[in-house]
């Protein structure tokens, strides 16, 4: 008797999600429309929505002429239901943004980073800070706050502590979850960068539709999201999506990781401005940070910068090539804010190179496009994830949630240093 109502339940909420599931990623859509394409009943249709209306998280959006018949009603998520908290852990800052569930933006905090091997403690503290900020600005009560998404490099541990390995960061077995958890109730979600920009991408912007696509994270560093069949791979612990530390020259530069010849150390940011002082006898680019300096180079018309940045692009084409004779994708998007910088000016010589390197039937099946989310995607992407675990588990969620501190108390195991 117990397991045929756990059953029933379990049933009910998978129901929920699906219907749920439809309404935010495509709604506003009718009850008729529900019908059609979940293969629910329509009785079955209207009792879930009517459930999750008297809850508040659905709401009625207006209504759309039918066919001879009353004008069907439109639904949606209701976009103050509750909040999602998303952030970016980049090279250079901590970018930390509050949505509604319409993916609206209403709030944004940044702090730089000025270590290249930045402080494991120094970042949870930037991101409770962050937290407790957009909170304030918005003028949100924190227990409507669902979750608090968090976007990292390297690898994160699928677990409850959420150990990250970023090995540019120098950041070996960092339990990030820990000791963002010992700051908030709010539930933590953590990822890769590449992969919640993915999930964006996917969702929102230019992957949507596709269902073999991989996402190119192009910034300091360099990632991707590759999704097969509609999900993400992850690889046999979470680590796939390395694209950056593929070999494109043996025995080339050294990239961050220590590894000789990576595309990073050719294509993303902190190389290309490198070698670009090197090619400018010593001298850099010009720009208080990274950003700007690099949109001053691709803005420069020197011989020393259109030889730079022509070899850059050679070399994304080639990198893009690997991941269409390996993938086989029907789209290859490409984002970060240097990629968008670097597609922005070159998309068409960067598909022309991308064309020299690949196999030429999988090239004719692919499309190269440009991320359109822009370059707040990945924090956006961070902050669903813990919307993809409220529509995972009905619209119902999990625990109550109300606190937020700014000084998270140092873990006890702390990272050992990068080994070169």
């Amino acid at each position: 008797m117990d397991a045929r109502r756990t059953t029933v339940r379990d049933m009910r909420r998978a129901n929920r999600s699906v219907l749920l599931t439809r309404i935010w990623l495509d709604g506003p859509l009718s009850r008729y429309e529900l019908g059609q394409s979940t293969a629910l009943s329509l009785a079955s249709v209207s009792n879930l929505v009517g459930e999750m209306i008297s809850e508040g998280i659905v709401e009625e959006a207006g209504s759309v002429d039918s066919d001879g018949g009353r004008p069907r009603v439109l639904l949606r998520v209701a976009p103050g239901y509750g909040y999602l908290v998303g952030a970016d852990v980049g090279e250079t800052r901590v970018q930390v943004e509050l949505f509604d569930l319409a993916m609206t933006a209403l709030a944004k905090a940044e702090y730089p980073i000025a270590a290249a091997e930045p402080d494991p403690h120094a970042v949870a503290a930037h991101l409770l800070d962050g937290l407790g900020a957009v909170v304030e600005q918005a003028g949100v009560d924190p227990a409507s706050v669902l979750g608090f998404g968090v976007a990292v490099s390297g690898t994160v541990e699928r677990t409850a502590d959420a150990v990250v390995h970023a090995q540019t960061l120098g950041w070996d077995g960092v339990p990030l979850g820990a000791m963002l958890r010992a700051g908030t109730d709010i539930p933590v979600h953590i990822d890769n960068g590449a992969k919640t920009l993915g999930q964006a991408e996917m969702w929102f912007g230019a992957g949507r539709g596709a269902r073999h696509a991989v996402i190119a994270l192009v910034g300091s560093g360099i990632g991707a999201s590759v999704v097969a069949d509609g999900v993400g791979y992850r690889g046999a612990h979470s680590s796939a999506g390395e694209w950056g530390h593929t070999t494109i020259v043996y025995g080339g530069r050294r990239c961050r990781c220590g590894n000789l010849g990576c595309l990073e150390a050719y294509v993303g940011a902190e190389g290309v401005l490198d070698r670009f002082r090197q090619a400018n006898r010593g001298r850099p680019a010009v720009g208080g940070d990274e950003e700007s300096a690099f949109g001053e180079l691709l803005r420069s018309s020197t011989r020393t910068a259109e030889k730079v940045l022509d070899e850059t692009v050679g070399y994304l084409g080639a990198g893009v090539a690997t991941l269409v004779n390996l993938f086989n994708p029907e789209r290859v998007v490409l984002g970060g804010w240097a990629g968008l910088a670097l597609g922005e000016r070159y998309l068409p010589q960067i598909r022309e190179a991308t064309a020299r390197h690949a196999l030429r039937q999988p090239y004719a099946q692919t499309s190269i496009e440009l991320c359109q989310l822009g370059p707040d995607a990945v924090a956006m992407g961070a902050a669903t994830l813990p919307m993809a675990r409220l529509l995972r588990d009905g619209g119902v969620p999990r625990g109550p949630v109300a606190r937020v501190t700014t000084t998270p108390p140092r873990p006890a195991r702390r990272p050992r240093s990068r080994a070169r």
